[in-house]
Formats: structure tokens, C-alpha cells, sequence
């Protein structure tokens, strides 16, 4: 490991810059910022004093990184994305303490982003470049847009359900990547007076269910679930309209796409969830094989991430 490059051009102000960490020329770094090992602080950059980043950061040119801001070890900083610190910002008026902005570990910013203070950046997501980001993004989320909206996730297989005619009763039930996750494809039967699906607890649906919720009238932008159960099996079924559940393993993620009653998916115990892109008219209806209880839920990823590692 060699000591820290700082080009002749720039105004460095602090000593607390970890080794080979390249500070490019005309960038201004103030006294109190903390800079990691093996950084890329790229030309015209301006980090000011409350600023602490962690190892193998690269900072693109044209970034301003203000008071308040945390960045984890890998992160990517796109060329002038630009990062805010107080939302009703005055001149020469400075509040007690600003935002605190924290990007995790691995995630990315692409070039022009604009993030609003007080927010998380979870690890490993992406944001597209020119998005206006004005609510924390989970880990692994792809957001873009004015407001950035949730359009995938990072390393994610697509499998879709297909329509009626491709997915014959016969074809029963599919295994997936992510453990323990099954794709059911339940018996249809159809006249000239309507259609009739089933499903038998025990059978088609591995589990006897003790509760159901129906989840419907969601924003197309919004996302739900983002969480794993301790104990409790559930099973999806988009009865009306579609939407997409991304099941996530620890190791394998996959995203399935519920197009209608024919088609369900389940999530076993230790299983990250989540569902999105909602049609206007979904209707998601998902039985639980326990009754609520607020104990069995981990809400937080990396906490998910700690309890299912080997």
C-alpha cells in the first residue's frame, strides 16, 4: 500500500486520507473529512469538512459532497450528481445540524442524480442517471426518473407467469433458483359461462392457511413488502390486474411476473419479499399459514442477510 497521491493542483485540508487513494487536481477537500483507502477523487470535486467516506469510493468530476453526508466502502458517485443537505435552505442562515445522507455499501449514483437530504441509499442499489431522488431506495433497487420510482433489481432473473393458453394445468408446479420458492400453475376450467380456477389447501397449496389479506389500490410507483417471515408461509395470487414479486434468497433473487388467477407463487419462512409494479386494477391476494404477529417479521435487510448466512 502506498501513502495517499494529491495532485499539486488541489487544496487539500485534511490529513485523514487512507492509503493509495488518488485526489485528483483542482478538487477542495476541507479540514474534518475523512477519506478511505483507495479512493478516486476525480478533477474539480468540493468535499466539505462533515463528509466521511469509506474504502474504494470513486467521486466523478463535478461533485459537490456537503456537510451531512455518509458514504459506505465501494460506492460510485457519478459525474455532477449533485447531493442536498437542508431542505428549506436560506442564505447565510445554517440550521443546528444538517441531514445526515447515508449511501451503503456498493451502491451507485449515475451521473447528474439529484438526492434529496435525510435519505438512504441502500446497498448495492443503482440510481439512473438524472433521477431526482426524493425518498430512500432499498437495497438492490434500480430507481430512475422524476420522482425515482422503482423499475427492478440488481442481479435479478425475470421469470414471467405468461397468459392462460402457456401455462396448462399440467405444467403443476416449478421450482426456482431462490430456496424453497415454487411456482404453482392451478387448474383452470372454462365455458361459455366464465372461468373457474381452484386451489386446495394441503395440495395445489402447500400449507393450511390460517389467515388472508388482499392487497389492491396501490400506486403503480409504490413497492411492498420488503420483508422476510420467521415462521410464516404465504402464497400470492394476483386475481385481478398484475403486478411482480421479487423473492430473494440471501444468495439467488428472482422476479416473477403475476398476471392473473392461474398463476401463484410461494414464499417460504426466510425468504425476502417484495412486490411491485402494480397494474391500476390489481387485486393481490396472499394466504398466510400463521396468524399476525409483528415478532415473526425482519424488516431489515442486512439483518436478513446476517440470519440467513451459512
Amino acid at each position: 500500500m502506498d501513502k495517499p497521491m494529491i495532485h499539486a493542483l488541489a487544496d487539500v485540508q485534511t490529513a485523514d486520507i487512507g492509503e493509495d487513494t488518488r485526489v485528483w487536481q483542482f478538487v477542495v477537500i476541507l479540514a474534518g473529512a475523512r477519506i478511505g483507502a483507495q479512493c478516486n477523487i476525480c478533477a474539480n470535486v468540493l468535499i466539505e469538512g462533515d463528509v466521511v467516506l469509506g474504502d474504494r469510493v470513486t467521486v466523478k468530476s463535478g461533485v459537490q459532497l456537503w456537510d451531512g453526508l455518509r458514504v459506505a466502502d465501494d460506492v460510485f458517485i457519478g459525474p455532477n450528481a449533485t447531493f442536498a443537505n437542508d431542505l428549506y435552505p436560506r442564505s447565510r442562515q445554517r440550521p443546528d445540524q444538517f441531514l445526515t445522507t447515508t449511501l451503503h455499501q456498493g451502491a451507485s449514483v449515475g451521473a447528474g442524480a439529484v438526492i434529496l437530504p435525510g435519505i438512504d441509499i441502500g446497498a448495492r442499489a443503482i440510481v439512473g442517471a438524472g433521477a431526482v431522488v426524493t425518498r430512500s431506495v432499498p437495497p438492490n433497487a434500480i430507481v430512475v426518473g422524476n420522482p425515482a420510482r422503482i423499475v427492478g433489481y440488481v442481479d435479478t432473473n425475470k421469470e414471467a407467469s405468461g397468459d392462460a393458453a402457456s401455462t396448462p394445468a399440467s405444467k403443476g408446479v416449478t421450482p426456482t433458483r431462490v430456496k424453497g420458492v415454487t411456482v404453482h400453475h392451478m387448474p383452470q376450467v372454462a365455458d361459455i359461462r366464465g372461468s373457474l380456477t381452484v386451489g386446495e389447501f394441503g395440495r395445489s397449496i402447500p400449507f393450511d392457511a390460517k389467515r388472508y389479506f388482499m392487497v389492491y389500490g396501490v400506486p403503480s410507483m409504490e413497492t411492498r413488502g420488503e420483508h422476510a417471515h420467521k415462521a410464516c408461509h404465504q402464497f400470492l395470487i394476483c386475481v385481478g390486474g398484475s403486478c411482480s414479486v421479487v423473492a430473494d434468497d440471501g444468495v439467488n433473487r428472482e422476479e416473477f411476473e403475476l398476471t392473473g388467477p392461474h398463476m401463484g407463487i410461494h414464499l417460504p419462512p426466510m425468504v425476502w419479499g417484495i412486490q411491485y409494479k402494480y397494474s391500476k386494477d390489481a387485486v393481490l391476494l396472499v394466504f398466510a399459514s400463521e396468524y399476525y404477529d409483528s415478532v415473526d417479521y425482519i424488516r431489515d435487510y442486512s439483518e436478513f442477510l446476517k440470519a440467513v448466512a451459512p
